[in-house]
């Protein structure tokens, strides 16, 4: 993909500006108090919106690919595991795979061992949409990363995995059952 300096083209600081206005205007006002929280919000709805208009032309919406990824790479799952697997609550997870046994992409049945279970399977014709999810992909992995040099991606996914963890134990902390309160907060305070 070749970068073009063209007057009617953007360059990519005025783009990420017209993004940070477009997430205000889009009811995500800017804050003084929380400026990294706000700067997640803002990172994560532009990429729920991309991967939305990606998976669009494949007919299928966000979350959907994931369930999709797994199955083709894991085979048949669990209902239960796989809402586990991609942290889903088990409402979504059910909407997420009647959606997708209407498009045709998955086959629900019952566990042999287990009436009480759903197996969930991909069937032949979603093997077609698997380069297809593939490509998505890319494209929004190279989207998030252009202009990013190899130390800074590193730099960044190292960042991203330690927010993750630190939200991971406020989220469990904050749980409404056996959140733990304070008991689960390190000695450091965070």
């Amino acid at each position: 993909m070749s970068q073009s300096n063209a007057p009617d083209e953007p360059t990519a600081a005025e783009a990420a500006a017209a993004a940070a206005r477009a997430g205000c205007a889009a009811g995500t006002p800017p804050v003084d108090n929380g400026p990294m929280t706000h700067a997640i919000l803002r990172v994560a709805r532009l990429h729920r919106m991309l991967a939305g208009q990606l998976l669009r032309r494949l007919g299928l919406h966000p979350m959907q690919e994931l369930v999709m990824m797994q199955l083709w790479r894991h085979g048949p799952q669990r209902q239960s595991d796989l809402a586990a697997l991609l942290g889903s609550d088990a409402a979504t997870m059910t909407r997420t795979v009647r959606r997708l046994e209407h498009a045709g992409f998955v086959r629900r049945s019952p566990s042999t061992t287990d009436r009480r279970v759903t197996i969930i399977t991909p069937t032949s014709a979603s093997l077609a949409l698997r380069d297809e999810v593939e490509r998505v992909w890319s494209e929004m992995e190279r989207s998030v990363t252009e202009g990013l040099t190899a130390d800074e991606r590193e730099a960044a996914i190292e960042t991203l995995a330690r927010i993750e963890e630190r939200l991971a134990r406020a989220t469990a902390r904050n749980a409404p059952c056996g959140g733990g309160g304070d008991r689960d907060r390190p000695a450091d305070g965070s």
